[in-house]
């Protein structure tokens, strides 16, 4: 594996993975790595592609008041298992080396960056759309890999992409669970075991949803069913429950346990039975 941290570094590692014939599949990261994003990198390596990964937490996607001096970083370890999984290229950027001195663009997606995530957190999506376009720009991928969990993120960089003709197909990799349900995330290491538990509300209420949907439900009723199992939860707070079109119809929310903000979806369109819990 090549360990890159600058851009001249990425350039040169690139150009050794080129020559090897196989095609550029890129996974942005912000670290911290768990099992949704070990999936990410073997999807890119079972395609054929050579996994070039990029691990930068991106203050252009943080608010003022949000959690980016104690998002989780351990950069030995990812680099451990990025090598384990068989990662072509691991790119370590500092904050300098994508945003250098003189760097005055930002790329500001339309409507959907404006609703539920996007307006609970104004900007974020701007941040998330512009640390991609300069990602795609640096790496050139055919193709670049990202989790279902964000499905609003992945809708909106699909966006980005077909308007500025970014030549990238986004492939959007299913949501991976732990044992008891929860969606896989970095900021799951910030719940106490009983945060834990009250977490699990999450994936039950989208999973009360989806089978109100299954059953012929109306969006208000499958809404209904989703909110009334996380406020029976006393130690969950609700941001949204609400149904979108993200690449397809989906049920998405977004909690707050103590300080700890959690989202989880799911498509109301697939036909499998699996449950979230």
């Amino acid at each position: 594996m090549r360990l890159a941290r600058t851009v001249a570094e990425l350039a040169t590692a690139l150009a050794e993975v080129r020559g090897e014939g196989r095609p550029l599949g890129l996974v942005p990261t912000m670290g911290a790595f768990h099992e949704g994003h070990l999936a990410l990198m073997r999807a890119a390596i079972q395609a054929g592609d050579a996994a070039v990964v990029s691990l930068f937490v991106n203050p252009a996607q943080f608010g003022p008041d949000e959690d980016l001096d104690r998002y989780p970083r351990d950069e030995e370890r990812d680099a451990e298992l990025a090598l384990a999984t068989g990662v072509s290229v691991l790119f370590v950027p500092r904050v300098e080396e994508m945003y250098p001195p003189g760097f005055d663009t930002r790329v500001e997606p339309g409507t959907l960056a404006t609703v539920l995530e996007g307006e609970v957190r104004p900007g974020h999506f701007g941040g998330v759309a512009t640390v991609c376009t300069r990602l795609f720009g640096l790496v050139r991928p055919q193709r670049a890999y990202f989790g279902r969990k964000d499905a609003q993120q992945v809708a909106i960089v699909k966006h980005v992409v077909r308007d500025l003709a970014l030549g990238v197909e986004i492939v959007a990799c299913p949501t991976v669970r732990d044992e008891d349900g929860l969606a896989l995330s970095s900021r799951n290491a910030y719940l106490s075991a009983s945060d834990r538990g009250a977490a699990l509300a999450l994936p039950r209420a989208l999973e009360a949803g989806l089978h109100i949907g299954r059953s012929g439900g109306r969006s208000d009723e499958i809404i209904a069913a989703a909110k009334q199992v996380l406020e029976s939860e006393e130690r969950v707070a609700v941001d949204y429950v609400a149904i979108a079109d993200l690449d397809g119809p989906t049920l998405a929310a977004a909690v707050r346990i103590g300080s700890t903000r959690l989202i989880d979806n799911v498509r109301l369109d697939e036909a499998d039975t699996t449950t979230l819990s």
